[in-house]
């Protein structure tokens, strides 16, 4: 039978890498889990819910669109089926004729505050209960340098523009 490979075998950014890749599936699986069962939401409706409770103001949903891991049209589907539950409701910009803003309805911040609770419940013992506040701070530096770089490149103008 083969062996894997230890973290001695690999090297540290590989390592590093495959850590981030492996928590993040684990994690999200573990999440979307929970909320399915307990609240019929899939962690991308969760996601997008928790954009825009994080925002004391409506949505525009060109920033939704820039701010979730989702892909636009995927944005769209998924406001589509909360606004079809009563979870969020879409008004016509008053800054631009052309967009549409994004808010929870009062329903939707229910559901979203305890759909909140499930997901804090379901990562604690694989999550916040093992890791320290240094731990959480060194996790948190590493997601601002790598998504600080990430907003860097797409600012960039293309080569040979």
């Amino acid at each position: 039978m083969p062996k894997k490979l230890t973290q001695a075998e690999m090297p540290a950014e590989d390592y590093a890498f495959y850590g981030l890749v492996w928590a993040g599936t684990v994690m999200t699986e573990r999440v979307d889990r929970a909320l399915t069962k307990a609240h019929g939401l899939p962690v991308s409706w969760f996601e997008v819910m928790l954009w825009l409770a994080s925002s004391p103001e409506p949505v525009p949903a060109s920033v939704l669109g820039n701010s979730t891991m989702l892909s636009r049209s995927q944005v769209s589907r998924v406001v589509d089926a909360l606004q079809a539950r009563g979870l969020v409701s879409r008004t016509p910009s008053a800054r631009d004729a052309r967009s549409v803003e994004i808010s929870l309805t009062d329903e939707g911040r229910k559901v979203f505050a305890a759909a909140d609770d499930t997901r804090r419940a379901a990562l604690a013992p694989v999550f916040t209960d093992l890791l320290d506040d240094r731990d959480l701070e060194a996790l948190g530096t590493v997601w601002r340098k790598l998504k600080a770089e990430k907003e860097r490149l797409t600012q960039e103008p293309a080569a040979g523009s």
